[in-house]
């Protein structure tokens, strides 16, 4: 095992060079024709088998000295609709599009992995799969289009990370259990009455009905939700009206919830229906009330997350693998694990020294790359021992 993890620094190089080539080519969810080119031409380089289960993303496979279990690590590919405001030599070439949540390194990282188990993979038993995935950006996201062409098929557990730029350089957290929520989206479109800003009584003013209902809405977590549970109702646009002294007809809310809980997850949805109807009757207006489901919660399998937790020790140490907390943000990996065991881990990539420290999704979020190596080491060590 040592002897695998060693030749991981002798790549690291090229893992960052493959990070920044693909953070200066970033493309949108189910979009990344060229990042899915790139990517199965290093796996065939490496001499492994590739699958094309979507038209974007592509899975490698590699089989070692004999039967075994068969292991996927999984890696996210796609970028998000931002423009970059990083002053660095590898920035973003494409107006409007930026590799500003890390999927550029998880991608780099999984091809380091690949290429390492590929080199020695005389030295263990069973199946490795990678998979590349598509649109993890855009709910319900890619990996349920992977799972429907078959990519669980035979696995017996799966594994991921993802970089974290809250977490110092040199650091990892896990935890068993739930660790990131259901994230679904909700669209309330208000019909009103238009008329003159002059004369109120003769319209019904669907802008003060949104308002109303924006703060109707915090209700359910206050008085519906059990305290003990957490969730979250947020309102995140406002759309209506094209000048000043004119009533619209018309407004438009759009929005998310957030919870752990399936039972809250399905609360959450009836009371934001049945409050927005009555909140909108109660004024004269009618509405209508389109809700979709997202990424389900995330739950981490203890086994499968031990084993993660004892890599990232090995090449971390032990002091620096902490105990994450729960977080009410996303992500579609959770498809995998409801499916098979199956566990994430946070990688840390902060470093305010450098000005790696902004938040993911802000259009100057960077990473400390020293971290890719060991990213590295940690997915090649996960599948040995899941293996």
């Amino acid at each position: 095992m040592s002897a695998i993890l060693d030749a991981v620094q002798e790549i690291a190089g090229d893992v960052r060079a493959w990070r920044r080539h693909l953070h200066s080519h970033p493309e949108l969810s189910y979009q990344e024709h060229e990042t899915t080119a790139f990517v199965e031409a290093r796996l065939r380089e490496f001499g492994i088998e590739t699958q094309r289960p979507t038209p974007t993303g592509v899975v490698g496979i590699i089989d070692g000295a004999g039967p075994g279990r068969t292991v996927a690590l999984r890696a996210d590919i796609d970028a998000l609709p931002i423009q970059e405001e990083n002053d660095v030599p590898y920035r973003s070439t494409r107006d409007g599009v930026m590799h500003a949540c890390g999927h550029d390194a998880h991608t780099a990282m999984l091809l380091g992995a690949a290429r390492v188990l590929a080199q020695h993979r005389s030295r263990w038993r069973g199946r490795i799969k990678l998979l590349f995935q598509p649109a993890e950006e855009l709910p319900p996201g890619g990996a349920v289009q992977f799972i429907e062409a078959g990519v669980l098929d035979g696995v017996d557990a799966i594994a991921g990370l993802h970089v974290m730029s809250n977490v110092p350089v040199g650091k990892a957290a896990i935890r068993p259990g739930t660790v990131m929520a259901h994230a679904d989206k909700f669209t309330i479109e208000i019909e009103g009455k238009g008329g003159h800003g002059a004369a109120p009584h003769q319209a019904c003013d669907p802008v003060v009905v949104a308002s109303q209902l924006v703060l109707n809405l915090q209700t359910i977590v206050s008085r519906r939700v059990n305290p003990v549970q957490p969730a979250v109702v947020t309102v995140g646009a406002i759309e209506s009206g094209t000048t000043f002294n004119v009533i619209p007809g018309w407004a438009r809310l759009l929005g998310t919830t957030r919870c752990f809980d399936d039972q809250v997850r399905e609360l959450l949805r009836r009371e934001l229906e049945r409050i927005a109807q009555h909140t909108c009757a109660m004024a004269g207006a009618t509405c209508r009330v389109e809700y979709e489901y997202g990424y389900p919660a995330l739950v981490n399998d203890p086994g499968v997350a031990q084993v993660l937790r004892d890599a990232a020790a090995a090449v971390l140490g032990p002091e620096n693998v902490l105990d994450q907390e729960p977080i009410l943000g996303g992500e579609d990996f959770a498809h995998y694990t409801r499916r098979v065991p199956g566990a994430f881990l946070f990688l840390g990539v902060g470093n305010e020294e450098i000005g790696a420290a902004y938040p993911h999704h802000h259009p100057r979020f960077n990473l400390d790359e020293s971290a890719l190596a060991s990213g590295v080491k940690i997915l090649v060590k996960t599948a040995l021992d899941l293996l």
